[in-house]
């Protein structure tokens, strides 16, 4: 599979699907916001850190399949969950990039200009998120190699 743009995804998606992830995302930021209230900003951040997008984003992914599969006639179909958890999958492993850009901001903002913080953070990302996905890709080959070394 390529990586790549779909403008044709955009206009399939009706307005009232961003007002559900626009909604979605708002009311987990708001909740985040009272618990660093609450708790201080150190739980709060755990919080707001929460991918707001993706549960809405899983069910529409889901429901966009499912509806595309009855167009075609096919009732019976889990094609719309497995496209879910596709989406589920890149997502948790878009978390691990996302992981070093927080824990990259999180020890040199006190230490370093904030510029050059973000942008450290920026490659951090880059190179974390490249490498898991060159991994993920590459993880039938890795795996047999590594079997192969530790086989009799």
């Amino acid at each position: 599979m390529r990586v790549g743009i779909n403008s044709f995804a955009l206009s399939r998606t009706s307005w009232n699907e961003y007002a559900i992830r626009f909604v979605f995302g708002g009311a987990v930021t708001v909740v985040a916001g009272l618990l660093a209230q609450t708790y201080g900003p150190v739980f709060g951040g755990l919080f707001l850190a929460f991918p707001a997008i993706f549960p809405a984003s899983a069910t529409l992914v889901e429901k966009h399949e499912r509806e595309k599969k009855l167009k075609a006639g096919i009732t019976h179909t889990i094609r719309g969950r497995q496209a879910a958890a596709l989406d589920a999958r890149g997502a948790a492993l878009g978390c691990i990039g996302l992981a070093c850009f927080a824990v990259i901001v999180w020890k040199l903002l006190p230490v370093w200009n904030g510029a050059l913080v973000l942008l450290t953070a920026l490659g951090g990302w880059m190179i974390a998120s490249v490498a898991v996905w060159f991994c993920h890709k590459n993880r039938h080959r890795i795996y047999a190699r590594g079997r192969s070394e530790h086989s009799p």
